[in-house]
């Protein structure tokens, strides 16, 4: 008895008058949006202006996406370099190829960038990403299954996944036989592409979650983050059977979720602090005299400089009163009339001064 079927597309990239629309492409942009709007959501709830978050994704995207196709490549370089190898291939990043350690890594880079720039703790913007990024990433294992790639070994489980041989001549397409039909692989796969989304979505849920609980600052919301996807990955790792070079018979993308996994945990575990929230530090008064015929700028309108790094006790008493608070010391009150008075020797007192 043949078991039911996980469908694969066999047809992966069409032309709009004349311009290829890739659906590996799509996935990654959408999960780009997902990301910035969850991130952008998170942050301006800790005090940032609008849409900075979008500001930062200008540099951390295309950082990113460096970074993970780099990492692809210089991990499995006998498909552009070895023998029979097409070096300008490295370049063709809708075919897919993205290596999500590169891409976090160069992402970051991008991120600490523009958050120089915008004067936003890097930590502060890592916090609010957190949750956004393995939904991005859930939304991006979309394109593997579009692409026919990053499946697991044979199984006979009623979810196993049809997958065609994809035709190099023509990416994006499956071969087809005499009779113009698709051409399927030998067999049912485990779809590791959906073991993956589907525990992303989970990430993402738990960091939600216990940030919402616990409060999160200092980059832990991001350290939980990081820990919850490489256990995943970890096991994943290990169903697939894609070429991939090898320690030991190990893949490196296992030993590499490992030390991540290590890594973070020790962030984790020696961070320490409340969630932290964001003033502005506005370059003019937040608000100015309105010119004849237009409306006062006011401080919404306002780019601001940089940020205060504050308590959320004191973000909250900003909210109501508009009011930064202040790391001065307070100046010591002026004595009262009574007391001065007191301290000043009397006319009538023996001794006093006559003048």
């Amino acid at each position: 008895m043949i078991p039911a079927a996980l469908p694969s597309p066999s047809v992966a990239v069409w032309h709009v008058a004349g311009f290829p629309i890739r659906a590996y492409a799509l996935c990654i942009v959408l999960g780009i949006v997902a990301a910035v709007l969850i991130t952008e959501r998170r942050l301006r709830a800790r005090g940032s202006a609008p849409w900075v978050t979008l500001d930062v994704a200008v540099w951390a995207v295309p950082f990113g996406i460096v970074g993970a196709r780099l990492y692809h490549v210089i991990t499995s370089p006998q498909a552009y370099f070895g023998e029979g190898g097409e070096p300008i291939r490295a370049l063709f990043i809708w075919e897919g190829g993205l290596g999500i350690w590169g891409g976090i890594a160069g992402g970051a880079l991008g991120a600490w960038i523009a958050c120089r720039q915008y004067g936003v703790p890097l930590r502060v913007f890592a916090d609010a990403v957190a949750p956004g990024l393995p939904v991005a990433q859930a939304i991006g294992r979309l394109g593997n299954w579009w692409n026919n790639e990053l499946y697991g070994g044979l199984t006979t489980l009623p979810w196993g996944l049809e997958i065609h041989k994809m035709d190099d001549d023509n990416p994006g397409r499956a071969l087809l036989d005499a009779d113009g039909a698709p051409i399927l692989q030998p067999g049912l796969y485990h779809p590791t592409f959906l073991y993956e989304l589907i525990w992303n979505l989970g990430v993402a849920a738990l960091v939600f979650g216990l940030d919402r609980k616990f409060k999160f600052g200092r980059g832990r919301a991001f350290a939980v983050y990081a820990m919850g996807y490489t256990v995943g990955r970890f096991w994943i790792e290990i169903m697939r059977t894609d070429p991939a070079n090898s320690f030991f018979g190990i893949r490196l993308n296992v030993f590499t979720s490992v030390v991540v996994f290590l890594a973070a945990l020790a962030y984790f575990v020696q961070a320490r602090g409340p969630r932290e929230f964001l003033i502005p530090i506005l370059p003019v008064p937040a608000t100015s005299p309105a010119v004849e015929g237009e409306a006062p700028v006011t401080q919404a309108q306002i780019a601001p400089s940089g940020y205060t790094v504050v308590s959320e006790e004191q973000y909250r008493a900003y909210q109501e009163t508009g009011e930064a608070p202040t790391t001065e010391p307070t100046p010591e009150p002026e004595p009262v009339a009574a007391e001065k008075k007191a301290d000043e020797p009397s006319a009538a007192t023996p001794g006093g001064d006559d003048k």
